[in-house]
């Protein structure tokens, strides 16, 4: 099995951020356009989840998977 990525911390400086917008912000992804096929086509996980809304608004402490990387929110 293999080792779960390394996590992350990405301070997003406020206590929430939709989906889509955090998945660019934390530069797993350029444009809007990739980061709604990304999420519609089931790529993303939240907390291990797989999670296709792309204004799921996040909490702090929550961990993004894409692509063998994970990123937490954090304030």
């Amino acid at each position: 099995m293999a080792t779960p990525a390394p996590i992350t911390d990405v301070s997003i400086g406020g206590d929430g951020i939709r989906l889509g917008q955090f998945l660019k912000f934390a530069g797993l992804l350029d444009s809007g356009g990739d980061v709604k096929e990304a999420i519609i086509d089931g790529f993303v996980t939240v907390n291990g989840e797989v999670d296709r809304r792309r204004g799921r608004q996040l909490q702090l402490g929550d961990v993004i998977g894409f692509e063998g990387r994970r990123v937490r929110v954090c304030a």
